[in-house]
């Protein structure tokens, strides 16, 4: 999806549409103003996910598969991922 205000305002569902267009009439252009695409980006893009009412519900009912950090640590130290032992000062 492009990250244009028109790729935005095309892939948000219903009435989030409207409050992008709420927040970017109110934004300065500048910093202000890409902060407001770049968060509606990726509210866009978890809005146009074939998945997500599916996961929502998941996560709703407390059934949604989660991994903890440690858990994807150890299974990147596992396959030899550079950078993966945990620890910041690598």
């Amino acid at each position: 999806m492009p990250r244009t205000i028109g790729g935005i305002s095309s892939a948000l569902r219903g009435s989030r549409r409207a409050q992008f267009f709420a927040e970017l009439l109110e934004a300065q252009q500048g910093p202000e103003l890409d902060s407001v695409l770049t968060a509606w980006w990726g509210r866009a893009m978890l809005d146009t996910d074939p998945e997500r009412d599916r996961m929502r519900a998941a996560a709703e009912a407390e059934t949604l598969s989660t991994t903890s950090m440690d858990e994807i640590l150890r299974r990147r130290q596992d396959r030899g991922v550079p950078g993966s032992t945990g620890r910041t000062s690598e």
